[in-house]
């Protein structure tokens, strides 16, 4: 059964203005697309770096945050291997390492071909979601 990111859905207005879609997520884990608009690319045709980070972060977040437990982002690193083919990027997070407050996770960002764009890694820390 697939879980779906509480914390986010419907509630993250950037990610849904640049059009990301969490496609799968659960504890530790969560797949995300964005398809390619002209808002993405650079003065050079490219996709922008930023679009690429946006997507993993967001992918990171989906993965990182659950129904009782917020995690907010503490560092972030990425590299980029390529520029991306095709009308589609594609993001994959996996938990590294999750202690009792701060967490590791790595997200693949990947093009239309499935061909490595950008490796993001990321530190969280978690507290317990406070009651709205």
């Amino acid at each position: 059964m697939e879980e779906k990111p509480v914390c986010f859905t419907g509630r993250d207005h950037f990610a849904e203005y640049v059009g990301i879609e969490i496609t799968e997520a659960g504890p530790g884990y969560a797949v995300a697309r964005m398809p390619i608009r002209s808002c993405h690319k650079n003065g050079v045709g490219r996709v922008q770096g930023g679009a690429i980070f946006t997507l993993a972060d967001y992918c990171f977040a989906a993965a990182s945050n659950t129904e009782d437990e917020s995690t907010l982002g503490l560092s972030a690193t990425i590299t980029y291997f390529g520029a991306p083919v095709g009308d589609v990027l594609y993001a994959e997070a996996k938990v590294l390492s999750a202690k009792k407050k701060i967490s590791g996770y790595e997200v693949s960002v990947l093009d239309e071909n499935r061909d490595l764009v950008a490796r993001f890694s990321a530190v969280g820390y978690s507290r317990k979601r406070r009651a709205e």
